[in-house]
């Protein structure tokens, strides 16, 4: 090697999804599978994967500031009881997802959150024990087409959410959210952030 020529540094290896946009390597480097264990944190994460259903993670995540401010700064009390007139509000707000039945779902959510941290005590404790109170740390997936979009523990987490009131809570929604919560670990082989 010639002197003063340094050597290229080594590429850094990421999940796929993250691609180059730099908001995705943020979220992908700094939250994605981190553990939450933040009852506000964990609903807010939560109500951002069912704003997500059916659309690309890259457009909630360019929308999460003003998902953050159209929602009180996801205050679940504040949301429980938002009535018409905010409803027309978030309807009416460009800086968000303005599909009405995910407007009204995450009023509906918040009202179900409130009711399982009053008879739990805790929404991180009751997501977590879907887990047995760990992260799931399965041998690392060799690429993304080896991560499963449901697991047994996302089906259970659903229908219980469900059966308490959750809407847009399937268990595809429920797998994304523990994988963004770090319930669960899937970042691939070789990623910087495993």
């Amino acid at each position: 090697m010639s002197e003063g020529i340094a050597p290229a540094p080594p590429s850094i290896v990421r999940c796929g999804w993250a691609g180059d946009d730099p908001l995705m390597v943020a979220y992908h480097d700094q939250e994605w599978g981190v553990p939450v264990r933040d009852d506000a944190a964990l609903f807010e994460r939560l109500m951002l994967e069912c704003f997500q259903a059916g659309l690309s993670w890259r457009t909630i995540l360019h929308r999460r500031e003003q998902f953050h401010r159209a929602f009180d700064g996801w205050d679940a009390e504040r949301i429980a009881r938002y009535g018409p007139d905010d409803l027309a509000r978030l309807l009416a707000d460009p800086g968000i997802i303005r599909n009405r039945l995910k407007v009204e779902g995450a009023v509906k959510n918040a009202r179900a959150y409130l009711q399982i941290r009053e008879e739990t005590g805790s929404f991180s404790d009751y997501l977590w024990s879907f887990t047995g109170g760990d992260v799931l740390d399965r041998p690392a997936p060799q690429s993304m087409a080896d991560i499963p979009a449901t697991t047994p523990e996302s089906d259970s987490l659903s229908k219980a959410l469900k059966k308490r009131g959750f809407t847009f809570v399937g268990s595809t929604i429920c797998y994304a959210f523990m994988q963004s919560a770090g319930l669960v670990n899937d970042h691939v082989v070789g990623c910087v952030s495993r």
